[in-house]
């Protein structure tokens, strides 16, 4: 049944994933063979491929899109019910208009349950950088849910990611750049500029396909081509901006003998970046300075009234930050944490005036 309790529905929800995981594994065999069979002959494709998303993976994505609006509507929910992409396939196209090709021919075959076109939002804002392609959440339609080589997956939805060579290219590099991240201002041009290019190159594929199949009628030659990218140069950040290696360099004098994962690291810093868009170095510190003795006196208290009361690194410094603004900081935590440690602060009042926003 579901409910408003965070712990409960992670809980839950791990229960369900690591009951049908099989079933999970062979449903997306059976959507990866169903569009190979699809696509083949008729659109030029690359690769198929297929996953199923990783279970804490799909609690942090609740977490981060999901859960704090619900919980603020006290509206009750289930995780999984949240998670459009359990299962996942990436198609990659040979050239641009194969991926709006490929959209209509799954859309003849498959419920179309909701469309994401990335490359619209990226047109549709100047300044934005980043991989374009279409994602597609999908299930079975009447007719082939209804056959029995398809039970196993009759009643489940997923994901495809549609994209080009290039495009995929480009979500690789996406990962050395990190241009979903927060990004130094210095860079954003050369970013911009390389994402131009590697536009520009998608176009020139197709451009030159058609051109070619325009030859070939004429003289029946075959012709290939093709081209290189390489990853942009790096530089390190300066200034009182708050990013990633700021972060590390002030939690990292915090939590010494801790590693942060810099896959961590990105997502946590935007997160904060999304809640405090101006905030600096200086006052992230600022933040952490005054309110960590407070958290780590909270921190002693929990473990020992909780039976898996445990707080890292990341949860120490999300209750630093609320203690710091509750307001803005709201959302770092939960609900149940939230009422855990209000009323800690409630019978330590020398905490309450001790910290918080100056």
């Amino acid at each position: 049944m579901s409910s408003i309790d965070f712990d409960k529905e992670k809980n839950s929800f791990r229960d369900y994933y690591d009951a049908n995981i099989g079933s999970l594994e062979t449903a997306k065999n059976s959507f990866v063979a169903l569009v190979e069979s699809l696509t083949k002959g008729s659109i030029s494709i690359s690769k198929i491929e297929g996953r199923v998303k990783n279970r804490e993976e799909c609690i942090k994505k609740f977490n981060l899109k999901y859960r704090n609006a619900l919980e603020e509507a006290f509206q009750h929910y289930t995780i999984k019910d949240h998670i459009s992409d359990l299962i996942g396939l990436r198609v990659v196209c040979l050239y641009e208009d194969d991926v709006e090709k490929l959209k209509s021919k799954l859309a003849e075959h498959f419920l179309v349950i909701d469309v994401t076109d990335k490359t619209s939002q990226i047109e549709d804002t100047e300044d934005s950088f980043g991989y374009k392609g279409i994602h597609l959440d999908l299930k079975l339609n009447d007719i082939r849910r209804n056959l029995p080589e398809y039970e196993v997956c009759k009643d489940l939805s997923f994901e495809v990611q549609i994209r080009t060579i290039i495009q995929d290219s480009w979500s690789i590099l996406d990962h050395k750049i990190k241009y979903k991240k927060v990004i130094p201002k210095q860079l954003k041009r050369r970013i911009n500029t390389l994402a131009a290019l590697f536009e520009l190159a998608d176009r020139e594929f197709k451009e030159i396909r058609i051109a070619t199949d325009a030859e070939l009628e004429k003289t029946q030659d075959i012709a290939d081509s093709a081209a290189g990218t390489s990853i942009p140069d790096s530089s390190d950040l300066k200034g009182n901006e708050f990013n990633a290696f700021s972060f590390l360099k002030i939690a990292g004098h915090f939590f010494s003998g801790f590693e942060f994962e810099s896959y961590k690291v990105d997502g946590f810093t935007q997160e904060i970046v999304s809640l405090k868009p101006q905030i600096t170095r200086g006052k992230f510190n600022f933040y952490i300075r005054e309110t960590i003795t407070a958290v780590k006196k909270y921190k002693a208290f929990f473990a020992g009234s909780s039976p898996a009361g445990s707080m890292n690194p990341y949860t120490i410094i999300r209750h630093c930050l609320y203690l710091g603004d509750k307001e803005v900081f709201s959302s770092m935590l939960t609900a149940s944490a939230k009422k855990s440690f209000e009323k800690w602060l409630l019978d330590n009042p020398y905490y309450v005036n001790y910290c918080g926003e100056k």
